[in-house]
């Protein structure tokens, strides 16, 4: 994976200051996630061109319309889904794959699911070069509201980014009583909802109004008003 020319000890450095300034002042409380994100180097999981910028508070370019999500959101989504060694994960939205090895630090597996083939590309590259765990990551290239149905059922959804509606489809992918973490999109207002699948059926509650990356496939259908 090749790294823009800055020295390595900087950007542990930058890590450093994310964790201190960015996760733990915004309610990133989980110990795990915080040190998982603290561990794995963000940079490597980015465009030459973003590495420099990979622990501002923003959301970073990645091409092709797409963003890594911002890190407060992913931190807080990771937080809210209260994830278990033994979790099997869907991941929707792999982008470059950090979210991707940070969840294979703290879960038995991750099926991560991308749809844009440079960045599964990267994704790919990062995730051999860069993750411990990365074995424990399987990749997929294929429409994110898709997710992957041959490896369900899973423990945890989890959409790293915001979509207008969390599918049927995906839901169906779920165990009873299955965890599903995402941001919502909602007339021009990003929030982080969280929530379970039951018996009964699914809802989610929002839990931060905070910024959040737009995924693509997820918009709802147009209704004609008269």
């Amino acid at each position: 994976m090749k790294l823009t020319a800055i020295n390595p000890d900087r950007y542990e450095v930058m890590r450093h200051a994310m964790v201190a300034s960015q996760l733990r002042t915004n309610a990133v409380s989980d110990p795990r996630v915080v040190a998982a994100m603290a561990r794995v180097p963000r940079e490597t999981f980015l465009p030459v061109e973003a590495q420099a910028i990979a622990y501002r508070d923003t959301a970073l370019p990645l091409g092709g319309g797409r963003f890594q999500n911002v890190p407060i959101a992913t931190g807080r989504l990771l937080t809210e889904a209260y994830l278990l060694p033994s979790d099997k994960v869907l991941l929707i939205g792999a982008a470059g794959g950090y979210t991707a090895a940070v969840l294979a630090e703290l879960t038995m597996s991750v099926v991560a699911v991308e749809s844009d083939a440079a960045l599964a590309a990267l994704a790919r590259e990062a995730l051999a070069d860069h993750a411990a765990d990365h074995a424990r990551v399987t990749l997929i290239e294929g429409a994110l509201e898709a997710g992957h149905p041959d490896g369900a059922p899973y423990d945890v959804l989890m959409i790293d980014g915001s979509v207008e509606q969390v599918p049927d489809s995906l839901i169906a992918q779920l165990r009873d009583g299955g965890r599903v973490v995402s941001g919502i999109a909602d007339r021009g207002i990003t929030r982080l909802a969280a929530g379970r699948k039951t018996e009964g059926g699914f809802a989610l509650l929002d839990f931060a109004d905070i910024d959040c990356v737009p995924l693509p496939g997820f918009a709802r259908a147009k209704t004609f008003t008269f």
